[in-house]
């Protein structure tokens, strides 16, 4: 029996929600109508799994969220609206501990809340599995990074600049990023500790919305040393670059005029996860050398990328899986160690230093062995 608590103050969602789970059987559910009772909740009830609204009042969301991971750290899934505004702070909520999101079909109160049942009720699943405890220390990590001061940001963005405008465009190396649950955490550990003259551009997959994305890139190009952008428009695959695919669609490689660029598409319905990470995979092993390219997969539910990045490992590619030490869901990177395409499983903290040694390594030496 998964405990859940959800949380909202809308008398409409706090009967909507409950009716989502209750056919399912395995949930004892309990509500709370502001973030004061969600956090006296989480005392008394001690629940497995809390789905939690931003807007309330009394105490908001966040100031919530922020009490009960400092009490008691519990899987949080932030159930929010699709503006850009509720983007941002859902992203704030990531960064306070928050492992997934699940955002609400029609804004803030919903009239077609069983759009979102099949996403929401597995996410819930997965998230009782998931581990708080990581979360936690993965939220120290990323605040570390945060705090890096206004003028070393700065200099890390005029770096990489300066990098990409005299490194031309061409770039015949890779490096593929594919995660979901958990994501926005890891990858605001992983991506700033990638320097500012890394070799390789950077291709990233993250499961969001097409509202949520955009913000998201523009936070982490305050905290990377490589400049960060949403894929919106065909661009040109340049180094001392990190491109965000943009939500609900699908990114994919082309080649015009000789040059490599990267652009986005409609989402297919031959995949389930979007933006696809098994398409970007598959995107790339048709326009480079699987030998130029290195692919990493995340935490995240299901298996999305494990095919395609074990297509590339057995073509000669290198790749990582994180390992069920840090994820916070360990399904895609399980995923691809099942099916033996992991050249190498290591925890987040260890992965952007693989990384380096492998890019500066097959940049020094014109791809040496694999």
């Amino acid at each position: 029996m998964i405990k859940l608590l959800i949380v909202d103050d809308s008398a409409l969602m706090r009967r909507q929600l409950p009716a989502l789970f209750q056919a399912e059987g395995d949930f004892e559910i309990r509500q709370a109508h502001n973030g004061a009772e969600a956090v006296e909740q989480n005392r008394s009830f001690l629940p497995d799994v809390v789905t939690l609204d931003i807007n309330m009042p009394e105490m908001d969301g966040i100031t919530a969220l922020s009490l009960m991971m400092a009490e008691r750290p519990v899987p949080v899934i932030m159930v929010s609206s699709l503006t850009e505004k509720g983007a941002l702070v859902t992203l704030e909520a990531m960064n306070l501990g928050a492992i997934d999101y699940v955002a609400k079909p029609d804004g803030t109160i919903s009239l077609s809340i069983q759009e979102i049942q099949a996403d929401l009720v597995a996410k819930v699943r997965a998230a009782a599995k998931s581990r708080p405890t990581a979360a936690t220390a993965r939220r120290r990590s990323g605040g570390a990074v945060q705090g890096l001061s206004q003028r070393l940001r700065d200099e890390h963005q005029r770096r990489a600049s300066a990098l990409a405008h005299q490194s031309g465009l061409i770039c015949e190396d890779l490096l593929l990023i594919g995660v979901s649950t958990g994501g926005p955490r890891a990858l605001e550990e992983l991506l700033p500790a990638l320097p500012a003259d890394f070799p390789w551009p950077v291709l990233v997959a993250q499961h969001m919305p097409a509202t949520f994305t955009g913000p998201f890139a523009h936070r982490l190009n305050t905290v990377c040393p490589l400049e960060v952008v949403e894929v919106t428009s065909p661009m040109p695959v340049s180094t001392g670059r990190i491109y965000i695919a943009k939500g609900s669609a699908d990114m994919v490689l082309a080649r015009r005029a000789g040059t490599l660029m990267v652009l986005p598409k409609p989402a297919s319905a031959e995949y389930l996860w979007h933006p696809s990470v098994e398409m970007l995979g598959r995107s790339a092993l048709q326009h480079v050398n699987a030998k130029h390219l290195i692919a990493v997969l995340l935490t995240g539910m299901g298996d999305d990328g494990a095919q395609a990045f074990s297509q590339i490992y057995q073509h000669g590619g290198r790749t990582i899986a994180e390992s069920d030490s840090t994820a916070v869901v360990f399904g895609m990177p399980a995923a691809l160690i099942q099916q033996g395409g992991a050249s190498i499983v290591l925890p987040l903290d260890k992965i952007a230093n693989q990384l380096n040694a492998w890019a500066t390594r097959s940049t020094r030496t014109d791809h040496g062995p694999h």
